[in-house]
């Protein structure tokens, strides 16, 4: 976002000034209550809507909107769905505080990115890896619960140098179309956290096509507080009732968050929000970033 110089030249050129630099703000929902602590971690995750060049809503119109709604949320950490590789390299040239892992979901660059982005200079990759909502999890691009479309978790544990603590970061995206599919990712997704034995913080963000506090898929992650969701925890929330996705269309107010973090181990989450940025009637995606600012238990 470009500097708007402030010009002494009378009281009606700087309220001018005044109210362009507003035009640059989010709305009041998505500002920080507070200032964040040094040991604050701000994680968002974002279906970007892939790549299109189909107007109305084509890539290069909605890239510089994506780039200022990322800029002004100023994640720590986040985790983005649908996005192609051209998508990524642009949103990483665009915004070069952050590196990002991922792998197409049908091999390399090819298809849709689970990807996860983070900032270089405060972490530190340790390990990551991928698998696929399959019943062949290692096999990549597999698909065998009827789905038209492979799915898939990105993962990387982190090291927080500003902090001292590790932690893992699990970024997907469940299947549109079918339920049975939904459940057996939500499963697949929480034998496989399971099996990591591990004490330290886990984070899981995703577009996970199903209602967040009724679709069983979200029953299956939470049941007995294998995993909290944020939305519920979190000390503030921001946007209740809203939809987290928008069509392209308008802000809607049925209370279906199919966007979801969640968090398992030493985490609090002291505030929540979706979202609703846009410019001139354009919206950067047809999802709403989703926020949750949190703290690990063990951080001094």
């Amino acid at each position: 976002m470009k500097r708007i110089p402030f010009f002494r030249r009378g009281a009606g050129l700087a309220l001018l000034v005044a109210a362009l630099a507003a035009l640059h703000r989010l709305p009041a929902s998505a500002q920080p209550t507070h200032p964040a602590s040094p040991d604050t971690l701000t994680v968002m995750t974002y279906n970007l809507k892939f790549g299109s060049t189909n107007p109305p809503n084509a890539w290069p119109v909605r890239r510089p909107l994506v780039r200022e709604v990322i800029q002004q949320i100023a994640p720590d950490v986040f985790g983005t769905q649908e996005g192609l590789y051209a998508q990524l390299k642009d949103i990483a040239s665009d915004l070069p505080d952050y590196e990002w892992i991922g792998l197409g979901r049908e091999s390399g660059s090819r298809g849709e990115f689970a990807a996860v982005f983070y900032r270089k200079a405060r972490f530190e990759p340790l390990a990551f890896d991928h698998f696929w909502l399959s019943d062949t999890p290692e096999v990549i691009g597999s698909r065998t619960w009827g789905t038209k479309w492979p799915r898939m978790v990105t993962w990387v544990k982190f090291l927080d140098r500003q902090t001292k603590q590790e932690f893992y970061f699990w970024n997907t995206h469940f299947d549109n179309d079918l339920q049975t599919a939904r459940e057996k990712s939500a499963t697949l997704v929480r034998q496989r956290v399971a099996a990591l034995d591990t004490e330290l913080p886990l984070i899981l963000t995703g577009d996970f096509n199903a209602a967040g506090g009724t679709n069983q898929a979200y029953k299956i992650l939470t049941a007995g507080g294998f995993f909290a969701d944020t939305w519920m925890t979190a000390r503030e929330r921001n946007g209740e009732g809203l939809n987290t996705s928008n069509g392209f269309k308008a802000i809607r107010h049925n209370g279906v968050r199919i966007d979801w973090i969640l968090t398992r181990g030493g985490v609090v989450a002291d505030s929540t929000e979706i979202v609703t940025f846009s410019r001139n009637g354009q919206f950067p995606s047809d999802h709403f970033p989703v926020v949750a600012r949190m703290r690990f238990a063990e951080a001094k």
